[in-house]
């Protein structure tokens, strides 16, 4: 209950795409994990505190029709879980701690099936190569987009800037450096432009032919 495994992330480019979404007018749920930041305005927030309780909460709220995966969940997880806090004891040789792999929320959002969203966007923190890593990320987790911004040693977690880069199947783009929530509000720019597009495909293909 006190020492735990996880990745750094402060949860702040998420929280920030969970507001524009919702005061561009969707109807979102933040599935979130243990961070030290407010609810937004206008959105439904799930909590939990495992790689588990992540999938199932996302799982249990499908359909919908956009699915932006930006939390940095852990790739392993112990075992077993002790109930009390594990005290260090000099005396003695250091635990070793037996590890499980985490399930894969992102690709398994990007599965195919009648419950796939219409668009999976994913992110990657990377620490070098960014670029080719972010492709290939985006290949083998099977999601539409991927946010890509690099975390090496000039560039600090919970900072209030994001440089990244989206790719996506046309390519890749780069985005100026900018806040997070500038960041977030081009983000779902996109998304409007890519549902808007989807609308009006979905409408020419239901339109009957002209007589």
């Amino acid at each position: 209950p006190v020492r735990f495994i996880g990745n750094r992330s402060s949860g702040k480019q998420g929280y920030a795409i969970a507001a524009a979404l919702a005061q561009a007018g969707a109807d979102v749920t933040l599935v979130s994990g243990p961070v030290a930041l407010p609810a937004p305005d206008g959105v439904r927030v799930v909590r939990v505190e495992t790689a588990e309780q992540m999938l199932a909460a996302c799982e249990a709220a499908l359909p919908v029709d956009i699915a932006v995966c930006a939390a940095a969940v852990s790739d392993y997880a112990p075992y077993r879980i002790e109930k009390n806090k594990i005290k260090k004891d000099r005396n003695k040789t250091p635990q070793f701690i037996d590890l499980k792999e985490n399930p894969d929320v992102l690709q398994r959002l990007s599965t195919p099936g009648a419950a796939r969203p219409s668009l999976v966007v994913g992110f990657a923190a990377e620490t070098e190569d960014l670029l080719d890593n972010a492709a290939a990320k985006r290949l083998k987790k099977g999601c539409d987009w991927l946010l890509a911004n690099d975390v090496g040693s000039e560039n600090i977690f919970g900072a209030d800037e994001n440089h990244v880069y989206l790719v996506t199947d046309s390519g890749i783009v780069e985005w100026e450096r900018a806040g997070k929530r500038d960041v977030a509000e081009r983000l779902v720019r996109e998304i409007c432009d890519f549902m808007n597009e989807e609308h009006h495909d979905r409408s020419d293909r239901n339109r009957p032919d002209a007589a």
